[in-house]
């Protein structure tokens, strides 16, 4: 199975999420967001899939830094556009695995997607 995780290293929920995987044996490739950005189809692929705002990080301080008026017109659109231009503000951990996507860590969650 080909598993890639998507984050920031330093995240605390991406440090366990990793440390999952790795103590079970689950092979995975690790997408640094700060090293290597965001790629815009791929966002707007999650967002169809998952709805925007399951990607967007709305307990970040990239996100409460947002003017009230920026909040209150999110959509789709311009929440893709806030993700691309600071990454900070996807949700983490995303991990793509063949046959889905997982939003966060829960270790049920993931035992019954990745270790089926």
């Amino acid at each position: 199975m080909t598993v890639t995780i998507y984050g920031i290293p330093n995240c605390d929920t991406v440090k366990k999420a990793r440390t999952w995987l790795e103590s079970r044996g689950v092979s995975h490739n690790f997408h640094d967001y700060k090293k290597a950005g965001a790629d815009p189809a791929r966002l707007k692929r999650w967002c169809d899939a998952l709805g925007w705002e399951a990607v967007l990080n709305r307990s970040g301080t990239t996100f409460k830094k947002l003017s009230d008026a920026e909040k209150q017109v999110l959509n789709a659109g311009n929440a893709i556009m806030l993700m691309i231009a600071q990454p900070s503000m996807i949700r983490r951990p995303i991990v793509e695995y063949d046959g889905g996507l997982l939003v966060g860590f829960k270790a049920t969650d993931w035992e019954e997607a990745l270790l089926r």
